[in-house]
């Protein structure tokens, strides 16, 4: 099925590590240069707001959830596989949303 929309991610982060520093870098360059205009994105530190790890169910940082569009998913570690990252967020390299069934 084709979903449509913006797509919404949460990262995970603890603090301002290295794999954490890395895991914003990476999903901010694959979303601007895949999805520019069309995402947005919200970095939770969970030194800081510790009570979300329980609602999204984080076990595990850094952690990229993508809330929308279509099913919800999860990603781990500092994101830098670029093909990985656009084949589980279901993006395709020319910008458009991979059809999924």
């Amino acid at each position: 099925m084709r979903t449509g929309g913006i797509y919404r991610f949460k990262l995970f982060v603890t603090g301002m590590s290295i794999t954490s520093v890395r895991a914003i870098e990476n999903i901010k360059r694959i979303c601007e240069k895949y999805i520019p205009n069309n995402y947005e994105l919200e970095i939770i530190d969970i030194h800081k707001n510790p009570t979300t790890l329980t609602e999204y169910d984080i076990i595990a940082c850094p952690t990229l959830v993508k809330l929308s569009p279509g099913d919800l998913k999860k990603m781990l570690g500092d994101l830098s596989n670029e093909d990985k990252v656009l084949s589980g967020l279901g993006i395709l390299k020319e910008g458009r949303e991979r059809n999924i069934n």
